[in-house]
């Protein structure tokens, strides 16, 4: 699989881009020589080749790291945010979520699910942004070069929602144990107690009970947070950055994959908060329906704690790429920048508009 994944990606739109991030310009007299050489300098730079199996497994790496330590360290916010969900009238707003929590169970109570949360997001992780890879490589070698370069943000959507496909069912059983250990007093303080509880009381189906209702969460957040991200990427260096990404170092470019991140998890926040709200709710209370909890909190209600999830989605975002291509830079992989517009499609366009100009 991973050898055609590779043929795949050596034709791929997104080819020179790769290359050209990783070999030094050569000077016109010697160009043609070296060009054998640059490839052999390019691998011997990188730890590994574009899409190759161990590049596949990096990326996994890279993406249960940025998950898996992005999202416990919000554990506080993300603990008041979905008691602000399931309770409106006891948690008033997030300060006085916060203060309410610490009078009940103390500082200590702040990290209430931090386990789940760890062990379920570094698994979503693992699938979010090592299947993304894959998919997006598979996906671009479906159509010609100038076709996947034209529909390219239609390919980052159809990758990023088929990879967050796997990771949510990777992620539901403890997304369901850490949401009852946090709104659910006296049930469980760790992952250890809530999931026997759990399963001996309402069966292992029960940790698959808000699956639908993640992927109507997760699946609209992760396209929108792949998609938005690969182009507000490529609108920042055309615009924003003072200089080609070449000319970039490696700690300039992490700013700016850091601001992309932050734009695309705003956007991520908005689109998937009503079914956030759902899910927290049926994860709550294990009679629930998605259609009973929508007719009771009504259209107003499912936007209770969008400021809070606005705030901690858009700095967890930022920081998991930012933590990602880190990652990617640190283990010397490959990093394609934003896709170049193919030679072929750059000589066509100028031909028509030279005949237009006659």
């Amino acid at each position: 699989m991973f050898s055609s994944l590779l043929d795949v990606a050596r034709n791929s739109p997104f080819r020179s881009p790769i290359a050209s991030a990783q070999c030094q310009a050569s000077t016109p007299a010697i160009e043609s020589s070296q060009s054998g050489m640059a490839a052999a300098a390019e691998v011997q730079g990188d730890s590994c080749e574009f899409a190759s199996g161990k590049y596949f497994a990096l990326c996994g790496l890279g993406g249960i790291l940025s998950c898996g330590i992005t999202h416990t360290a919000v554990v506080p916010l993300d603990l008041v945010k979905c008691r602000l969900q399931v309770d409106a009238d006891k948690y008033k707003n997030v300060v006085n979520g916060f203060r309410v929590s610490v009078r009940e169970e103390g500082m200590r109570g702040l990290a209430k699910g931090w386990a789940p949360t760890f062990i379920g997001y570094s698994l979503q992780g693992l699938c979010k942004f090592g299947l993304y890879e894959v998919f997006k490589v598979q996906y671009s070698s479906m159509l010609d070069e100038e076709t996947a370069y034209t529909y390219r943000t239609f390919v980052y959507l159809a990758a990023s929602a088929s990879a967050e496909f796997f990771a949510d069912i990777a992620l539901s059983p403890l997304e369901a144990a850490k949401v009852r250990i946090q709104t659910m007093p006296g049930f469980a303080n760790t992952l250890r107690e809530a999931w026997p509880k759990m399963v001996q009381n309402e069966g292992y189906g029960t940790f698959y009970k808000g699956l639908v209702p993640l992927w109507g969460r997760q699946i609209p957040y992760t396209m929108m947070k792949f998609a938005c991200f690969e182009k507000t990427l490529e609108l920042l260096y055309k615009f924003v950055v003072p200089k080609p990404r070449e000319q970039c170092t490696k700690g300039e470019q992490l700013i700016v994959t850091f601001a992309a991140g932050y734009i695309a998890g705003v956007f991520c926040a908005i689109v998937s908060h009503p079914a956030d709200t759902v899910v927290s709710k049926l994860n709550q209370d294990k009679t629930a329906t998605v259609g009973s909890i929508i007719g009771k909190l009504g259209m107003a209600g499912v936007w209770k704690g969008l400021g809070p999830r606005i705030v901690m989605i858009g700095t967890l975002t930022a920081l998991q790429w930012f933590i990602y291509d880190a990652v990617k830079v640190w283990l010397r992989m490959p990093r394609p920048p934003p896709a170049e517009m193919p030679e072929s499609m750059r000589k066509r366009l100028e031909a028509e508009e030279a005949g237009k100009s006659k």
